[in-house]
């Protein structure tokens, strides 16, 4: 028998419309390795290791001048117009960005009130590094099946590169060394990127994509593997993939306990991180490698923006019919999964 919130299940929530901002700055491998040359030389270290080990070519930036959150405000009125929900029935925004400029005010209120959304609309951040946008679209399927809301949009705009810059003057400092390198080198695959998603009554709108639910898991006891700041992010690569893999197998089979199948959806959306998370997960659940969209070599990890971002790719190819998996870990840990009928 399962205890607590192992798994959950929505009656009438459904998404609308999802979509995504890409940053119009293209930063290759290659180049951060020239930024990293001094270090890289100085520790024997290879060059093409991002490439190689984490499968990521490039990245994307923001053009000089242009906010995290001018991007989710893109992303946000995108959304909207696919929806055809007005700003005015908006009841609830949740800003799921791990990045911020200030502790207050929330990033939401700026969001808010570029979108030119009522006053009656509840605004707030969920923070729960890349897991954050899975969380406020499940958080916003059980406001409208309360009754509370009729429509919410979830958005995420991140920016990597001051934390990158700042990791390019820690690597090339004299005294770093060959274990500073591996502990930053997840910082090095992060990118810029938004994302935007209209959640409302399935009743009311037909063809609509059901939110149908999941499953939501914590291993918290590995808290302390992945910690990160505006400064740097400091990971131990070897232990986030242990934990996490265990985490998603545990998950996995007490959802389907549950009474949930997913072995044989149309497409597994997962976060993306890297080739090695990738391709362990696919493994460790024996997913179909042909369903499982790959989009972080050419965006690196955008945190809570990766999989909406990946998941509006895939919006093209998908028919109605379909059955979807979003996949997701957080560092803390946490995971959730959580099904769609497109």
């Amino acid at each position: 028998m399962l205890s607590g919130n192992a798994t959950f299940r929505h009656d009438n929530a459904a998404l609308l419309a999802v979509s995504s901002v890409e940053a119009p700055v293209v930063v290759s491998s290659a180049d951060f390795d020239e930024r990293l040359a001094p270090s890289l030389k100085r520790l024997h270290l290879s060059r093409r290791l991002l490439e190689r080990v984490a499968g990521v070519s490039e990245r994307r930036w923001w053009s000089p001048g242009t906010g995290f959150d001018d991007a989710a405000i893109e992303a946000g009125a995108k959304a909207l117009a696919e929806s055809g929900v007005d700003p005015s029935q908006i009841g609830l925004l949740i800003n799921t960005s791990v990045t911020r400029r200030n502790l207050e005010p929330s990033v939401a209120v700026k969001i808010h009130h570029g979108l030119n959304l009522p006053s009656s609309a509840v605004n707030f951040d969920l923070a729960n590094a890349c897991l954050g946008f899975v969380n406020g679209v499940t958080l916003a399927a059980n406001m409208i099946d309360s009754g509370q809301i009729r429509y919410a949009l979830i958005v995420a705009g991140e920016d990597a590169q001051p934390t990158q810059e700042n990791t390019f003057r820690r690597l090339n400092h004299p005294g770093s060394t060959r274990e500073d390198y591996l502990r930053e080198f997840a910082t090095l695959t992060l990118g810029c990127g938004a994302a935007a998603a209209v959640i409302g009554p399935a009743d009311a709108h037909p063809g609509s994509h059901r939110i149908l639910g999941g499953v939501s898991r914590a291993g918290t006891e590995h808290h302390q593997l992945c910690v990160g700041g505006p400064d740097g992010m400091f990971t131990d690569t070897k232990g986030l993939l242990d934990g996490g893999l265990d985490l998603v197998v545990t998950a996995w089979h007490e959802a389907h306990a549950d009474g949930w199948d997913w072995r044989s959806m149309d497409r597994y959306v997962t976060h993306q991180v890297s080739n090695s998370y990738t391709n362990a997960i696919i493994k460790a659940v024996n997913l179909a490698r042909d369903r499982v969209p790959i989009t972080f070599p050419k965006w690196g990890n955008v945190g809570p923006a990766s999989l909406p971002m990946t998941l509006a790719q895939e919006s093209l190819s998908l028919s109605a019919g379909d059955r979807v998996l979003c996949m997701g870990v957080g560092s803390g840990l946490n995971t959730t999964m959580m099904e769609l009928a497109w």
